[in-house]
C-alpha cells in the first residue's frame, strides 16, 4: 500500500495516538540485562534465547546513534523513558469476536477491514509486547 493510501485509509499518525492502558504486566521505564532476563522469564523463553537478547541489549547499549537521518530527532530520544514491555491481555484468542474490544477498535484504526481480519483468523498479530 502507498504511503498515501495509507494516509487515506487511516489519517496522518499525530503524536500521543493510542489506545488507553490496560495492562496485566507493565515494566517501569528503562532498559538494563536485568529487563532483558525478566521479559525472557515472562515469556518462557528457553535459556539460549534468552542469551541472544542479552547479547543484543549489549550489543545496542554500545553502538552509537546512528549518523545520518534526522540526528536532532535521534539525539532526542530518551531510551530511559520507554517502557519496553508491557502485556495488554493474559491470553492469546482463537477467536476474532474474543480479542478485546478496544483492541480490535485499533485494527479498525489501522484500516484492517473486516474481511481481511477474517481472512487473518488464525495469524497470530502483535498489540503491545504480546500476541493477542
Amino acid at each position: 500500500m502507498a504511503m498515501e493510501e495509507a494516509r487515506e485509509a487511516v489519517g496522518d499518525y499525530k503524536e500521543g495516538w493510542h489506545d488507553p492502558e490496560h495492562s496485566t504486566i507493565r515494566f517501569d521505564s528503562g532498559l538494563s540485562e536485568e529487563v532483558v532476563r525478566k521479559i525472557s522469564k515472562i515469556k518462557n523463553e528457553p535459556e539460549w534465547m534468552t542469551e541472544v537478547r542479552v547479547k543484543a541489549y549489549h550489543h545496542f547499549v554500545n553502538r552509537p546513534m546512528p549518523g545520518f537521518g534526522d540526528r536532532e530527532a535521534l539525539e532526542g530520544i530518551d531510551f530511559d523513558k520507554v517502557c519496553y514491555y508491557l502485556r495488554s491481555s493474559d491470553a492469546t484468542e482463537k477467536d476474532w469476536e474474543d480479542v478485546p474490544e478496544d483492541i480490535r477498535n485499533t485494527f479498525d484504526r489501522l484500516g484492517i477491514p473486516e474481511a481481511e481480519q477474517k481472512w487473518l483468523s488464525g495469524v497470530t498479530a502483535q498489540y503491545e509486547s504480546e500476541a493477542v
